[in-house]
């Protein structure tokens, strides 16, 4: 894992990006967006696992994000050379983000180990919005 203290991994260009609401059904849609981003490129690496790890990680952020005041979930996706990077925002302490070892019968806290496990690298840190930014990025996304 890289942290970076810009709020993700490496820099790239920003391709897109949806803002969603605090609640469960932004992970759906978060998906679906994700999925129509894609559609548009022909890329190398598993859109299936990029899809799982962004469920994941927007997941987390709807459920670990607090704020004072009303609040949003920031997706961003981003191309560095030939990696894809996925970037979520949320108004959390980055403090409480790490991979948790649970054990077989534990409901929660596999996240960040299909994170770890599916992509290249993955980082958490502070977001350039204020709060925590979880990103995961393929190195090969894109073939020259």
């Amino acid at each position: 894992m890289a942290a970076d203290p810009r709020g993700g991994l490496d820099e790239g260009s920003l391709l897109g990006g949806v803002t969603l609401r605090p609640v469960p059904e932004s992970v759906p849609r978060a998906r679906r967006e994700f999925r129509v981003f894609t559609a548009s490129y022909n890329l190398a690496c598993s859109i299936d696992d990029c899809v799982l790890m962004l469920s994941e990680l927007v997941t987390n952020a709807v459920l670990h994000g607090r704020a004072e005041e009303s609040w949003r979930v920031r997706v961003e996706w981003w191309r560095a050379g030939e990696s894809l990077r996925v970037d979520v925002h949320n108004p959390g302490l980055p403090a409480g983000v790490r991979r948790r070892d649970p054990d077989a019968d534990d409901a929660h806290g596999r996240g960040l180990l299909l994170v770890d496990a599916l992509s290249d690298d993955w980082s958490a840190g502070p977001s350039r919005f204020g709060g925590t930014v979880v990103s995961f990025r393929f190195d090969a996304a894109w073939k020259p």
